[in-house]
């Protein structure tokens, strides 16, 4: 079995990223939860698949993983 087969694409879907976006701005987990309508179970799994998919450990590489993918405007020189 590969590693593709066994872990997927590794790319977060689209509710998954949506939970990284919000530990990244400072939420707790029953934050989160309650954010997109599920509970604090349910976000601790999905950190899990998340943390396992990306290659990460916690919440603070999870926040620099997130951050570091942002677009960040151009700055316009006056």
């Amino acid at each position: 079995m590969s590693a593709n087969e066994r872990y997927g694409t590794r790319v977060p879907n689209e509710r998954e990223h949506r939970v990284i976006q919000l530990v990244a701005e400072g939420l707790k987990n029953k934050e989160v939860a309650d954010a997109i309508g599920t509970t604090e179970h349910v976000v601790k799994n999905y950190l899990r698949v998340i943390y396992d998919k990306l290659g990460l450990w916690n919440r603070v590489e999870l926040a620099l993983w997130y951050e570091s993918r942002r677009m960040v405007p151009a700055l316009v020189l006056q």
